[in-house]
Order: C-alpha cells, then sequence, then structure tokens
C-alpha cells in the first residue's frame, strides 16, 4: 500500500482511560494519521504541544484542573482541533476558538474519519494556498470558486449576497446560485472589502445591490437579511457613505 502524500502528526488528549484508547485505535487505523502521542491531561497536552510539533489535536473538554476550552485558551499558535467530548453544550463555545469539528460521544470510525479528513483538506490547503476553495482576487472584478471538482468565474458586480449555511456558503448571484465548501471569515478575506460588507454572522452583502433598509434588515431582489446588533454601527455608516 502506498504511503499517503499527507500526513497529520496527531496529540489525543482525555482523562477517560477508554475513551482515550478508542480515539488511539481510530488514529491507527488512519492511514494518513501518525500518533504523536497521548495526554490524560489538559496540564500534560500543554507541554507537549510547548516542545514538540503537532498536526492535529483530538481533544476532550471536561477535564480536571484545566478543561479542554482552557487549553485552548492558552495557545497562541493552537494546531487544528477537533473536539471529542459527551456533551453537545460547548458547541457554540468551541465555534468561537475555531474549532475544525466536533465529535460528540461514543465514538464511531465512520464519524471519526469524516472529522480526520477534514482536517487533512484544511492541512493541505494552508500548506497550498492554491487547493483553497475560493481563490484569491487577481483583480477587484472578478474570482474563481470551486464547485464540485470545477472552478467557476463570479464576477464580483453579479453577487447580491452570501450565505452561510453549515460548512459551506451559497454565493447568490443575479443568474444562479452557488454551493461553495469554505467558511464566512475566507470570503470576508478574499472579496473586496470596498464592495461588500458582512452585516451578520451568517450574512455578506454586495453593498451597491442594496434596495432598502427598514427593521434592521436590508433587501436585495426581495430578500431580507437581518442586520446583526454587533454589526449595526458599521454597516449604517457604510450604506450612507456608499
Amino acid at each position: 500500500m502506498a504511503e499517503p502524500a499527507t500526513t497529520l502528526r496527531c496529540l489525543v488528549v482525555d482523562d477517560d482511560p477508554l475513551a482515550l484508547q478508542i480515539v488511539e485505535n481510530c488514529v491507527a487505523s488512519t492511514p494518513f494519521l501518525v500518533h504523536a502521542g497521548s495526554c490524560d491531561s489538559a496540564i500534560a497536552a500543554a507541554e507537549v504541544l510547548r516542545t514538540q510539533p503537532v498536526d492535529l489535536l483530538f481533544l476532550d473538554v471536561e477535564m480536571p484542573l484545566m478543561s479542554g476550552l482552557d487549553l485552548l485558551r492558552t495557545l497562541q499558535h493552537p494546531p487544528l482541533v477537533i473536539l471529542i467530548t459527551s456533551s453537545k453544550s460547548y458547541a457554540v463555545e468551541a465555534f468561537e476558538y475555531e474549532v475544525l469539528d466536533y465529535v460528540v460521544k461514543p465514538i464511531s470510525y465512520a464519524r471519526f474519519l469524516q472529522a480526520a479528513q477534514k482536517a487533512l483538506s484544511t492541512y493541505e490547503t494552508r500548506l497550498n494556498p492554491a487547493l483553497d476553495t475560493i481563490e484569491a482576487p487577481t483583480n477587484t472584478q472578478f474570482t474563481f470558486v470551486k464547485v464540485d471538482s470545477k472552478l467557476v468565474k463570479v464576477l464580483f458586480d453579479e453577487v447580491r449576497y452570501v450565505e452561510a449555511l453549515g460548512d459551506y456558503v451559497h454565493i447568490v448571484t443575479g443568474k444562479t446560485k452557488l454551493i461553495v465548501y469554505s467558511t464566512m471569515r475566507a470570503v470576508e478575506e478574499k472579496f473586496p472589502s470596498s464592495l461588500f460588507a458582512r452585516v451578520h454572522r451568517s450574512f455578506i452583502v454586495n453593498l451597491k445591490r442594496v434596495q432598502t433598509i427598514e427593521d434592521n434588515t436590508v433587501l436585495i431582489d426581495e430578500k431580507h437579511i437581518p442586520i446583526g446588533q454587533t454589526y449595526q454601527r458599521e454597516v449604517f455608516q457604510r450604506l450612507n457613505k456608499f
């Protein structure tokens, strides 16, 4: 069997010996993962991360003395992180730390592999930005987005708005809706800020396409888009000056 082109060094952190063993077995069964070590506490993991290269962290949340989220708060340059926990209640907080995936115990290998493959794809994109879903624009007129297996040209002026839906974004133009595997942050970084504004956690709009503003919503082509409270001041300032 050929060796995988890319491998990820993994650190497994969990204070439950059985859960630790299950994740270790999953790592051993995944060709592109290399087991770099295991820790039964976040404190021990912090030392490993300080002294050894780690690409991917499989991290439990609820641990004594220091939780998994506490550990993430201490890391200036964290590796890719997949949380593995018995509770769904930390999902919102995990989002704030840009956790790659959130796997709830009991762990199945299929669910583990899905999360690991997402980590591999993200890691390879960071190594080679040309693999990114949304290509960085070479000008302020258009960009290319990856839809399934092909690159599609998108003219910025034709985009009405972008909507986040799970792990995907919908780029809505006057003619079509493109479903792209990407993040809103990637769209913000690669769409020209002179034309686009984030108005909500889940929406970016083309300021030229805004028709009316009413009750903290903007109207674009009969679509009522909410303006999030944290974005209101900046959005209103930009629209007034546009």
